[in-house]
């Protein structure tokens, strides 16, 4: 078993037979090429939240990138490392074996298919004080109400077979991250120096991709719904009756439509996100799949984040790039 907060290799395609022994070399291909991908889940009580799901991720992810992957066999050994860490997170890492063949290409056979798995084991509390039923009965958690800005960073967009997958490819939204990192340091040394009261932190930032529709957040999938009339407000706003009136609704997932961008171009395809969707497909509301883009943005009624190990992440208000806010309802 792994020691918490380390990697371990839980298959490897040289078949050694201490996997404990198990290296990573600079000619991985994840590292050399980020060929590969990676889920992360949340573990309460020794079980795997949302395990179904992340198992169809693994099935679809190995069909996208022609990897030679036992998924059931692999759950089996999660659930077993699950019930060991009883509380915390679990990443799972899987990328393609090293090729015989020079440069970025792999053989169309089983050598080209085969994969290595890493996994990583890390004690953390998942929260889950303030939760929300769907109707199926499952709840989903629901954190404080905070803030989210629109940011200048674009993700990418992707060829189908591409698009949505949660692959090693990352660093659109690694130099999205760190310009958010900027921000709430900026804002949070501002704050402190101007002694303004106290409001919702920032805490997620909204992306576009390279024609130019707001997909995502820079951790998380979006959904927000519409209003008749802008509702652009000044940014000082009664934060505490916002939080109130969001976590005590038990029907906030369940009132008005709400939307959520395709991801047929670009962004990732959450487990949370399909968890939603799935949620409400037989409500009086099923999600819609539909652009949000610079026109909606002063209409957004309301707006929340999502990812699997946060749950909803409702939003107060929104900053706009021109530096006026959209306040939540």
């Amino acid at each position: 078993m792994p020691m918490s907060s380390s990697w371990f290799c839980l298959h490897s395609s040289e078949n050694e037979t201490d996997l404990t022994q198990a290296t990573l070399s600079l000619d991985n291909r994840g590292l050399a090429y980020g060929d590969g991908f990676f889920t992360t889940m949340g573990v309460i009580d020794g079980q795997i939240l949302w395990l179904d799901y992340h198992h169809q991720r693994l099935i679809s992810h190995q069909k996208a990138l022609q990897l030679d992957l036992d998924s059931h066999s692999l759950i089996t050994a999660l659930t077993t490392h699950a019930q060991c860490l009883q509380q915390g997170v679990l990443k799972l890492i899987v990328v393609r074996a090293a090729q015989a063949i020079r440069g970025y290409g792999y053989i169309s056979n089983a050598s080209g298919s085969a994969c290595d798995v890493w996994l990583k084991s890390s004690d953390m509390v998942v929260a889950t004080d303030k939760q929300l039923c769907l109707p199926d009965g499952r709840f989903i958690p629901i954190q404080p109400v905070s803030r989210a800005i629109c940011l200048s960073a674009q993700i990418a967009c992707l060829p189908p077979p591409l698009a949505g997958l949660k692959s090693l490819n990352r660093l659109d939204t690694v130099m999205a991250s760190a310009e958010l990192q900027r921000i709430k340091s900026h804002l949070l040394s501002s704050d402190s120096s101007s002694h303004t009261p106290a409001q919702p932190s920032i805490e997620e930032g909204l992306l576009r991709d390279m024609n130019g529709c707001w997909i995502e957040g820079t951790m998380s999938n979006v959904f927000y719904q519409l209003a008749d009339a802008p509702v652009t407000k000044p940014q000082s706003l009664e934060s505490e009756n916002i939080i109130d009136t969001v976590q005590e609704d038990s029907n906030y997932l369940m009132t008005g439509q709400w939307y959520t961008p395709s991801l047929t171009q670009s962004g990732v395809a959450g487990v949370m996100r399909q968890v939603i969707i799935d949620a409400l497909s037989h409500t009086a509301y099923p999600v819609i799949i539909r652009p949000l883009q610079d026109d909606d943005l002063p209409l957004l009624r309301r707006l929340f984040f999502c990812n699997a190990l946060r749950g909803i992440m409702p939003m107060a208000n929104l900053t706009l790039l021109n530096d006026s806010v959209v306040t939540m309802l």
